[in-house]
């Protein structure tokens, strides 16, 4: 047990996450539809395991078609393994133990017909800066990466010309910045001819959710297909198919499976952002519009944006259906700015010892640190749409001077229970190394933000949540790390800048916001929790807020928040959709 529990370990460490048999099913018999249909296919899995995709290669392939299988692993156990289960199968894998990175250049262009793999889900943070220079260098990558981008990267140079990739990975790659490398390759250097998005399904092992792509070396002629399965909790299934043939059907449907229910959704890929999207393209500082002046009607100076173009794989990838292109279209057509073009969207403190700097039981503690520091926390449990809670209490030791613009750190002699505390855990805190390569005094927190904006009104809301909790907070509370702010500094001033923000809340909380991050973010977590982080909530659109309509929405958020109106009786879903142009929802 004890040998088992070692080897869990170091499989997770590594991102070994061994693909299970009705997932590598599925994607060799998707594969091998678009695979080349000659006597003999050259097959690689670069990163094998323990040959399970392999495997359901040789069981899927036409009884008269020669395969020859090739696998490579680290894990020279994992090789013995896929070489004794292919033995026993009768089945002939050329089992490889060793980096194939490391030995990829000398493998010749156009080698394989089928590269299928799961590569290793190894984080940036893990692979460690050095490392993750060196391969972006050798494999053209930019930005951040994981392990999962040069397996992906080699694929198009060993593929033959008529060869396809099966690649199994995790659906983050569709939608984040970070995975712009992968949409580069795969919409560049290759052609996407099917896309499934398994979302929550928990077929994979992995605490991801994976997606499946099949692409090929040459052009099709289709659109990409693209299905998408979530869980829909409470829903009752319409149909008694199994859900991997679902997957492979022309048409939606509610899947029954393990006590579950899935909603299968079927349509295209659209690689090209909608109207007014520029997700993933990052403008340099001078070139973002300013958000202080408010007043100008669309189409004025106000409306002006300096837009550099996007570079391959910048852009989101989102299922595309008429209805939804034209409701994405609609909303285009009237939209102002987006949230990430009126205000820079923050992430709260991130301390990196909760336990010494966050409790909700201060006045228990001996010793003590000074009240003047121990200031109000939001978290993700304090928010529900549109108000704070504070039943819990929760306070942070924000050891920082907050009448000062730029990070300064407190002077612990002049607060004496704070340093007394703060050195009886002085071994823990020390002990961040990371915080003291950074040039920080050892009692800082990690991340502090931007002290002196606390004091101010801020937009606040839970990076996790089913649905929008969008906050107003007048308390001058600190932000979490669980949780985004939008301090109405950089909204304008005064009413101004109460309006914007209420319109902001508008938009965030209603239908319509909910829908357009699902069409245009989409990338959910489990039981349809969603992450509301900056790159997300930066694409939501925002109408002008000089217009009648925006001007509704105000009078509406302001009726629920100052004169006590039910949110239902508000109407506000109804005013976001009027301002937009579409129906309610």
């Amino acid at each position: 047990m004890a040998s088992q529990a070692r080897d869990a370990q170091e499989r997770k460490r590594n991102g070994r996450h061994y693909t299970p048999p009705a997932l590598a099913r599925f994607l060799a018999r998707r594969a091998l539809l678009h695979a080349p249909r000659a006597g003999e296919l050259r097959v690689l899995d670069p990163a094998c395991g323990d040959g399970e995709l392999l495997l359901a290669v040789q069981r899927e392939v036409a009884p008269d078609v020669t395969v020859r299988l090739t696998g490579y692993d680290l894990d020279r156990r994992a090789v013995g393994e896929a070489a004794a289960r292919a033995a026993a199968e009768g089945i002939e894998i050329d089992c490889r133990a060793g980096d194939f990175l490391a030995v990829s250049a000398r493998i010749a262009d156009g080698s394989f017909d089928l590269v299928i793999s799961n590569p290793p889900y190894v984080r940036t943070q893990q692979l460690g800066g050095s490392t993750a220079q060196l391969l972006s260098k050798q494999f053209g990558l930019r930005g951040r990466i994981d392990l999962t981008h040069p397996f992906v990267a080699i694929a198009p140079r060993l593929l033959a010309a008529d060869g396809v990739l099966g690649l199994l990975c995790a659906n983050r790659f569709l939608t984040t910045r970070a995975g712009a490398n992968l949409r580069r390759i795969l919409t560049s250097e290759l052609h996407p001819a099917e896309l499934y998005d398994l979302g929550d399904t928990k077929l994979f092992a992995a605490a991801v959710l994976p997606a499946i792509t099949v692409a090929t070396r040459a052009p099709t002629e289709c659109d990409c297909r693209y299905v998408s399965v979530y869980e829909e909790p409470g829903a009752e299934p319409d149909c008694a198919t199994d859900l991997f043939d679902a997957l492979a059907g022309d048409s939606a449907c509610l899947v029954g499976d393990g006590g579950r229910v899935f909603a299968v959704e079927v349509g295209v890929l659209s690689t090209a952002a909608h109207p007014d999207d520029r997700s993933g393209v990052d403008l340099p500082k001078s070139d973002r519009p300013s958000a202080a002046g408010t007043s100008g009607r669309s189409g004025g100076p106000d409306r002006a944006r300096a837009v550099r173009p996007a570079r391959s794989g910048d852009t989101a990838w989102r299922m595309s259906r008429p209805a939804l292109d034209s409701w994405l279209s609609t909303i285009a057509d009237s939209t102002w700015r987006t949230f990430g073009d009126t205000a820079r969207i923050r992430v709260g403190i991130k301390t990196t010892a909760d336990r010494v700097f966050i409790s909700d039981r201060w006045d228990q503690m001996d010793p003590t640190p000074e009240p003047e520091l121990l200031r109000q926390l939001i978290t993700h449990h304090d928010l529900q749409p549109w108000r704070i809670g504070r039943d819990r209490g929760t306070r942070v030791l924000y050891p920082y001077d907050l009448m000062q613009p730029r990070r300064t750190p407190i002077d612990l002699a002049e607060f004496p229970g704070a340093a007394q505390y703060l050195r009886s855990h002085e071994q823990v805190l020390s002990g961040r190394r990371y915080v003291l390569d950074g040039g920080r005094k050892w009692f800082e927190i990690w991340v502090p933000q931007r002290p002196h904006l606390w004091g101010a009104p801020k937009l606040v809301f839970p990076d996790i949540s089913e649905r929008p909790r969008f906050a107003l907070d007048r308390s001058g509370a600190v932000v979490n790390g669980d949780c985004y702010w939008i301090s109405l500094t950089d909204l304008g001033t005064g009413e101004q800048a109460t309006d914007l923000a209420y319109l902001l809340m508008g938009v965030a909380n209603s239908a319509l916001g909910l829908r357009f991050y699902d069409a245009v973010c989409g990338n959910r977590l489990y039981s349809g929790r969603r992450r509301w982080i900056t790159q997300y909530v930066a694409r939501l659109p925002l109408p002008d807020p000089a217009g009648p309509a925006s001007a509704e929405i105000v009078g509406r958020v302001r009726a629920v928040l100052e004169d006590g109106v039910p949110v239902a009786e508000a109407s506000i879903d109804e005013a976001v959709a009027a301002a937009f142009g579409v129906p309610a929802q």
